[in-house]
């Protein structure tokens, strides 16, 4: 669709101060998983998860009695808060009014149509945007029933009716995501959306993705597919663990993808029996000592003078490890050569110097 960047001719929105869409970076999201009474522990959440690079933050809102917390959650935050809302109008109307920067609603289950009227009035009134979120498991028992249909087509018509229903009523602040379990139909989906409907921003995301190992791998088969393809303004790597690990993983796809880089991309060798030092353990504490570097640079860990400074060459800085030592360099040149012992703070200090 375009040259590996998000889709130039969608809509900009903006959730919060944060613009979505038209051609801006795409946007890294997560969502909160505590109980919305225990406000001070999602502040505390939301403010690691800014730290780590979070831009956007959702959160759930299960019932009216949570309006207050949601409130004030909303006022203390340090990242504007999309709020999540199923089956009820009137809990998205009343988080509009409230401090929501965007609204989050299902199709298939907020009640209709004409449920959706005051829903978007409020929306306009509190000048925030709509994310209409299709899922494979909710939608519509009519839409749902069709055999004609594959269940992209089903999505895809699922949210076709509400951004024309928005735009009947000449609201135009509109995200879309369209979410199943499966890869396919993911992929086929947001294709399928990016060419009906081009001018909305598509916020992806494999739903239901599974805990870390198995949710890491579908959601960057697909949302690598979609973003590779120019498809995609915002995102979120579901899994079933800490949400931290959702905000490492979009950045690492998307500095994968040459999209956005934020923090340290490490490169290290798959070892073999050329290997004299215990490679596998050296690459994984580098690994854990980056997290706390925010700059987007290139290390690399090579296990031998095979994958030295030579193929790692444009690493900003890495070590090529010998028997029982290692040549820390930088930019294929070497720095200093120190024992194995020694690698991983000698490599921390030079990288301190950058």
């Amino acid at each position: 669709m375009t040259d590996n960047k998000p889709n130039h001719h969608t809509r900009q929105v903006f959730v919060g101060d944060v613009p979505l869409g038209g051609g801006a970076p795409c946007v890294v999201q997560s969502m909160l998983n505590l109980a919305l009474s225990d406000v001070e522990g999602n502040i505390a959440q939301i403010q690691r998860l800014a730290d780590a690079g979070c831009e956007v933050i959702r959160i759930a809102i299960p019932s009216h009695k949570d309006l207050d917390y949601f409130e004030q959650i909303c006022a203390r935050s340090v990242l504007p808060v999309v709020a999540d809302i199923h089956f009820s109008a009137d809990i998205a109307i009343e988080a509009a009014k409230r401090g929501a920067a965007k609204l989050r609603i299902n199709p298939g289950n907020i009640g209709g149509l004409e449920k959706t009227v005051p829903v978007i009035e409020a929306a306009r009134e509190a000048g925030i945007p709509i994310r209409i979120g299709v899922n494979a498991g909710s939608l519509d028992d009519a839409l749902a029933a069709r055999s004609d249909l594959t269940l992209a087509e089903k999505l895809v018509e699922s949210a076709l009716g509400y951004v024309k229903f928005c735009h009947q009523h000449d609201f135009y602040d509109v995200v879309v995501s369209a979410k199943a379990h499966d890869v396919p139909t993911t992929v086929a989906t947001y294709r399928l959306l990016a060419q009906r409907i081009p001018d909305v921003p598509l916020h992806i995301g494999v739903t239901e993705a599974g805990t870390l190992f198995q949710g890491l791998v579908k959601s960057a088969s697909g949302l690598g597919i979609l973003l590779e393809e120019g498809i995609g303004d915002t995102l979120r790597i579901s899994l079933t663990d800490d949400p931290l690990e959702e905000i490492r993983a979009c950045w690492t796809l998307l500095s994968a993808l040459g999209l956005r880089r934020r923090y340290p991309e490490l490169v290290s060798c798959p070892t073999c029996g050329r290997c004299k030092v215990d490679l596998i353990a050296l690459a994984k504490e580098v690994e854990d000592r980056l997290r706390d570097v925010a700059q987007p640079i290139q290390v690399a860990v090579m296990g031998c003078v095979v994958n030295g400074p030579g193929e790692a060459a444009d690493a900003d800085i890495g070590v090529a490890c010998g028997d029982g030592s290692g040549v820390i360099f930088a930019h294929g040149k070497t720095l200093r050569k120190v024992d194995e012992a020694a690698i991983v703070d000698t490599l921390m200090e030079e990288i301190g110097k950058l």
